[in-house]
């Protein structure tokens, strides 16, 4: 080999670079298990700590000191289902945007195409491209995107005028739609920044729209996704006193008598909203109870600005009541453009003086149609948490000059009036005081109210960070419990070390000395993975760990290739030193191993681009891993051969017990070729028919929307019952699947999926409590449902996945499988020259799919662990793709190497002959990647089992359809053709 030296020098040179940046996750690891043991289980305390500690210097190297923030940035980050914490992807709403853009524009045309855009937006398409493509189809050319009626308007003035054509509008408006993105973007980053969450990351994805938030190691999900989602679109509004709309609320009452369901009446001589006045009313409400549709919803009278006290249950029905035409015809000329708004959620005492859940309501005035406030939130330019003069958690806010001016007038009218101002934020009432001392000069306001002091730090945070330009929805959530990250790197490592011992143990069994210089190879191969991961910054995931155990199986695949192309060169005659050499050109083992790879890279990139969040890692450490293997594999390991032969050691490829075998084979596999069709006809039918008219595909939540749930109970529990239970607490289909153990369910509902509000996801998951409470009889609803350290019982994983999202990413799913099937059949064909050899290798791969999905089909009610078809599935599959491609390309290879020599016999018996030669290699570089793989399905945890079953299927399916599909299709096309050039060349 030439350059020797360089080789030495570079290979200690990437060494010691991968140590050095390595370090710097073990020191912050070190860092961090000193604060966890500092701060027992209080995971505040815990973060102080290492707030404390930022600055501090915590590591020396050389002549340089680290401080403990130098360290962390520099460490390798650990995913969420590592680390624990929330991944979410926001979706701004582009349609609230256009309707800015169009100042609320009525125009019909423009409200269909807006209508249609959100039902017919297909996978992938943006709302942009939808909302263009509904507008042309709705107005025919009939109606300009420059009308005055649609975008012509003061809110574009400047940006558009009458002359401009569709095409020129639909430009400006794209511009327009991604600067609100980008704003929406800035304030959700400054928003996270402030919330002091270790190495969040926050990404736009493309122009879609939507932006990816990652916050590692975050406990609170509802505070979380709270402060994401409020729009912090913050209003002052003057209020109607409860006096001014008592009268209409007994008239609404009287009126629903006629159309709401009578039950019996109580005993009771006063009757609407004048008993609700009176004195004995006060003493109990319950006296009206009976025969009030509104009235009998009401927990307790108000006062003031509040109309009422109503359980949170009934304010759906009460915004019913409310929004009917009939009702709104009741309303008095003074109420007509009245606002009722719900407070915030507060708990009183009921008749029986118990503690109860409750809402305030509220009627807001409005200066007439337009419904604007007194005053907006865009005037607040400073916001603090602070104390109000109970010593209550509340915050404080500084108005510029305009809003100051326009604060001292409105309080100064409420305090003639006698009257209150609500402080409004995302159309929830916070508080509504009222003023006692005057107009209030200088622009100071407060807001206090029913708050905790990380509510009141979230709030002014939100309102220093600004207002979305629009709303911000979750359609794609993942929410992981850092003990269940903990359990995933605990089984991670272990399927990895035991995965890597059985190699190293193979290794050294099959091949000898040889097998002891392989391995090295492989443990330097680890070195490089690591240490380029953390140079990249990479994010390490639970199928990343699965990705580099793989590797460690397909990083062999080189040296067996190598080694087993040096024993046939000294089989032939040659001596030791010269059957290496040879080995290691294009002719002799070079070849194979870059097709094998490059295929199995190609794979890859596709899966790097169309995959999202943990699959990405999955392709990363899969990519750099072909990269180091061979790296390590070509040049680590030729240094040691050669090393050897210069020390004239006893170098051997293979030992004693192996010697002999897979030697003097002369199977006839073409011959098989009718049996093998047959069988893998009947396999594919099988499959095809289960697929499409039997059992179908158990489709996660990736594809088909929904809601999913990791539960752990404290002892063992029935599905079926548990399904029951809750299927009754959502009114609605809930499933419920033992997940690993019997003591933990997979729980999966399509409640509200369409909704994307954070107060759903709320009551979804005080549903799930109150369903499920009984299991739970000593865990409150914040146990049940936060993530903190050492949680063993309740909700461990959370995900959801929008309809939109589902769409786009079974879209995505298709144009991957599609897109490496074409990518390959490109690659060989350029390769190899001749359609045949691609139309066989692609033949072979659709064979190994179909199979694989088939099994799916048929199995997925029967075994005993998870098997949905979801990203991590087509993860698999186009793994599987990538490796039987490997496997065809190494047979394909000799077969083309054989044909291109004098090798005497036909056709077939030539490539017969091919095809024995490779058994060896075809069997050790399967054998050595199912042994790691079934260390991975014992051990690597329940989450991530269908994903290596789906590869364990498909590796053995590959192997099979490499030496009886792939050849066969081959030589079914190309064999008359090679039979009449091998008879010209024997005349």
């Amino acid at each position: 080999m030439q350059s020797k030296g360089l080789i030495k020098f570079f290979a200690i040179l990437f060494a010691l670079v991968c140590i050095y940046q390595l370090s710097f996750t073990f020191v912050a690891n070190k860092v961090k298990s000193d604060a966890k043991a500092f701060a027992g289980n209080d995971v505040a305390k815990e973060a102080k700590y290492l707030d404390s500690i930022g600055r501090e210097k915590v590591f020396s190297l050389g002549f340089t000191d680290y401080t403990y923030n130098e360290v962390k940035d520099k460490q390798i980050n650990k995913g969420l289902d590592l680390e624990g914490g929330i991944n979410v992807i926001l979706q701004i709403s582009v349609k609230d945007i256009l309707v800015g853009l169009s100042n609320e524009s009525q125009d019909p045309v423009f409200n269909k195409a807006l209508a249609d855009a959100t039902t017919n937006i297909k996978g992938n398409q943006t709302y942009l491209d939808a909302f263009f493509e509904a507008f042309d189809a709705a107005s025919q050319g009939k109606v300009k995107l420059a009308s005055p009626d649609v975008f012509f308007n003061k809110n574009l003035d400047g940006e558009i005028d009458l002359k401009m054509n569709d095409e020129q509008v639909k430009a400006v408006i794209r511009r327009k739609v991604n600067e609100s993105v980008l704003s929406a973007f800035e304030v959700l980053r400054k928003r996270i920044d402030k919330f002091g969450v270790t190495q969040p990351n926050i990404q736009q994805l493309g122009e879609t729209g939507r932006i990816l938030v990652e916050l590692p190691g975050a406990k609170d999900v509802d505070r979380i996704k709270k402060l994401l989602q409020s729009t912090a679109q913050l209003e002052f509004w003057e209020t109607h006193k409860f006096e001014e709309v008592a009268p209409y609320l007994g008239q609404l009452n009287e009126a629903l008598k006629a159309t709401e369901v009578k039950v019996e009446v109580k005993e009771n001589t006063q009757t609407g909203i004048d008993s609700l006045l009176t004195d004995s009313s006060k003493d109990s409400l319950a006296n009206t109870k009976g025969n009030n549709p509104l009235f009998d919803k009401m927990l307790s009278y108000g006062g003031g600005p509040v109309l009422g006290y109503f359980a949170p249950k009934d304010t759906a029905a009460i915004n019913g009541y409310l929004n009917r035409d009939s009702s709104k015809a009741l309303l008095s000329p003074e109420l007509r453009f009245a606002r009722f708004v719900w407070g915030k959620p507060t708990t009183i005492d009921n008749e029986k003086k118990e503690k109860v859940d409750a809402v305030e309501l509220y009627a807001l005035k409005s200066d007439g149609r337009s419904g604007k406030p007194a005053i907006s939130g865009g005037v607040v330019v400073d916001a603090r948490d602070t104390f109000d003069q109970f010593g209550k958690p509340a915050v404080s806010m500084q108005m510029n000059g305009k809003g100051a001016k326009d604060w001292e007038e409105l309080t100064g009218k409420a305090f003639t009036q006698k009257s209150s101002i609500a402080i409004v934020l995302d159309n929830v009432v916070y508080s509504a005081p009222g003023v006692s001392s005057g107009p209030i000069s200088g622009g100071n306001s407060e807001i206090s109210g029913n708050f905790t002091i990380d509510e009141t730090k979230d709030l002014a945070n939100v309102l220093r960070a600004g207002k979305l330009p629009a709303k911000a929805d979750i359609v794609q959530s993942d929410v992981v419990g850092p003990s269940l990250g903990q359990e995933a790197i605990d089984n991670g490592m272990l399927s990895f070390l035991i995965g890597m011992a059985l190699v190293v143990l193979w290794m050294i069994l099959y091949y000898g000395k040889s097998g002891v210089y392989a391995n090295i190879s492989l443990l330097v191969n680890i070195l490089f993975i690591f240490g380029i991961l953390a140079s990249l910054g990479a994010v390490l995931t639970l199928p990343g760990i699965a990705g580099i155990v793989l590797t460690i199986g397909m990083a062999v695949d080189a040296n067996v290739i190598i080694f087993e192309r040096a024993k046939e060169e000294l089989d032939s005659g040659k001596s030791l030193e010269e059957a290496v050499n040879y080995s290691f050109t294009w002719k002799g083992a070079m070849s194979s191993i870059f097709d094998a790879n490059i295929t199995t890279a190609l794979t890859a990139l596709i899966l790097l681009v169309f995959g999202t969040g943990p699959i990405k890692g999955f392709a990363t450490t899969l990519l750099i891993g072909i990269g180091t293997s061979l790296f390590t594999s070509i040049f680590i390991t030729r240094l040691f051969l050669d090393w050897s032969i210069r020390k004239n050691h006893n170098l051997t490829f293979s030992t004693p017990m192996t010697h002999n075998w897979f030697k003097n084979l002369n199977i006839d596999f073409l011959s098989k070729k009718k049996i093998a069709y047959a069988i893998s006809g009947v396999l594919v039918i099988v499959s095809l028919v289960s697929l499409f008219f039997v059992n179908g595909l158990n489709q996660g939540v990736d594809f088909v929307g929904g809601r999913t749930f990791q539960i752990r109970f404290d002892k063992e529990v029935v599905a079926s019952e548990v399904s029951s239970t809750l299927t009754k607490s959502f009114g609605t289909n809930v499933e419920a699947k033992t997940f690993g153990s019997g003591n933990q369910l997979k729980i999966t509902t399509k409640y509200k999926v369409n909704e994307e509000s954070e107060g759903v996801d709320q009551e979804v998951n005080r549903k799930l409590y109150d369903g499920l409470k009984s299991y739970f009889p000593s865990t409150s609803y914040e146990n049940f449902v936060t993530n903190y350290d050492g949680k063993e019982i309740g909700i461990l994983q959370a995900s959801k996945v929008g309809p939109t999202i589902a769409e786009d990413i079974k879209t995505n799913s298709y144009w991957a499988v599609l897109g490496s099937l074409l990518v390959v059949f490109l690659y060989l064909l350029i390769s190899f020259r001749k359609w045949q050899f691609s139309l066989g290798a692609v033949g072979a791969v659709f064979h190994d799919v179909i199979i694989v999905l088939g099994v799916y089909s048929l199995f997925w009610k029967f075994l005993p662990f998870n098997m949905e078809i979801d990203q991590a599935f087509i993860a698999a599959i186009l793994t599987v793709i990538g490796y039987s491609l490997n496997d065809t390309v190494i047979v394909f290879d000799r077969v083309r190497e054989f044909l291109g020599t004098h090798e005497e016999g036909t056709f077939n018996q030539v490539v017969n002959k091919a095809l024995n030669t490779t058994i060896s290699r075809t069997i050790n570089t399967s054998l050595t990647t199912l042994i790691v793989l079934f260390a991975i399905f014992i051990l690597g945890g329940e989450t991530i089992r269908g994903f290596v079953f789906a590869i364990l299927v498909g590796i053995l399916v590959g192997t099979y359809s490499s030496l009886f599909i792939a050849t066969p299709i081959m030589a079914d096309t190309v064999n008359k053709q090679e039979e009449r050039k091998r008879a010209l060349k024997k005349e």
